[in-house]
C-alpha cells in the first residue's frame, strides 16, 4: 500500500481479490466515504447508494451537475429486485449478457434515492463482468459511475485517475489496466425490443430480445 497526493492506493488482484482489502474498502463506504475501484470497463468511483451523503460526495469529486443520473453496480442479478423492477421477459434477456460490459436502464423503485436518478423514474444498472466489483457490492448496490471529472477522459489505469482526481477519495483498489478500457454499451431495457442508446465495450456482441 503507499500513498500519492494522500489517496491510498491498495494493489488488488482482480481475478482473486484479496478478501481483507475488499474489506477495507466495504468498511470505508459504510461509513460514509467513497472508494475508486476497477471493472471491467473503466475504473469507478464507489459510494453506498443508500448513503445521500456519500452520494452527493460523487457529484462533488466528478464535478458532475445533479441533473445527471449516476449508474449503479450490483452483485448479481437477483440483487436488481432490490432497486428496480423486473418482469420475466426482461430477467431472462438480462441473464444472458450479464455479468458483461453493459449498463441496464430500468424503471426504478422507490428505495432508490431521485438523487441518484437525477429526478427521474429509471435507473441504469451494472452487474461487471469482475470479480472485484461481485464482492465489492455484496453488502449493498455501489454507484458505477467513471473515476474522472466530468467532460474529461475516461481512465482506464490508477495513474491515470490520480492524475485527475488526486486526494478527493478515500482509496482506490488497483487492478491494473481494465480489461476493455471503454465505457459500458448502454441498453434501455424499459422498450421493447430493448434500445441501444450509446455505444461502448460489448457493443458487438449480440442482444437477442425475443
Amino acid at each position: 500500500m503507499g500513498v500519492i497526493d494522500s489517496m491510498k492506493i491498495i494493489k488488488i488482484d482482480g481475478r482473486d481479490p484479496e478478501p481483507d482489502k475488499i474489506e477495507i474498502a466495504r468498511n470505508i463506504m459504510k461509513k460514509g466515504s467513497i472508494i475508486v475501484y476497477p471493472t471491467d470497463t473503466v475504473y469507478g468511483i464507489g459510494a453506498n447508494i443508500f448513503d445521500e451523503k456519500a452520494l452527493l460526495k460523487v457529484f462533488t469529486v466528478k464535478k458532475r451537475p445533479k441533473n445527471k443520473p449516476l449508474s449503479i453496480c450490483l452483485s448479481r442479478v437477483q440483487d436488481i429486485e432490490m432497486v428496480a423492477h423486473i418482469d420475466e421477459e426482461t430477467e431472462e434477456i438480462i441473464k444472458k449478457i450479464l455479468p458483461g460490459p453493459f449498463t441496464l436502464i430500468l424503471k426504478k423503485k422507490n428505495s432508490v434515492s431521485p438523487l441518484l436518478t437525477a429526478d427521474s423514474d429509471r435507473i441504469g444498472i451494472r452487474i461487471p463482468d469482475n470479480k472485484v466489483c461481485k464482492e465489492l457490492s455484496r453488502d449493498f448496490p455501489i454507484t458505477s459511475t467513471s473515476a474522472n471529472i466530468s467532460g474529461y477522459d475516461v481512465p482506464e489505469s490508477a495513474e491515470e485517475v490520480l492524475k485527475q482526481l488526486g486526494s478527493s477519495v478515500d482509496i482506490m483498489l488497483d487492478a491494473g489496466i481494465c480489461k476493455h478500457g471503454i465505457p459500458s454499451t448502454v441498453i434501455d431495457m424499459t422498450v421493447k425490443p430493448p434500445e441501444v442508446v450509446r455505444e461502448g465495450a460489448g457493443n458487438d456482441q449480440i442482444l437477442d430480445s425475443k
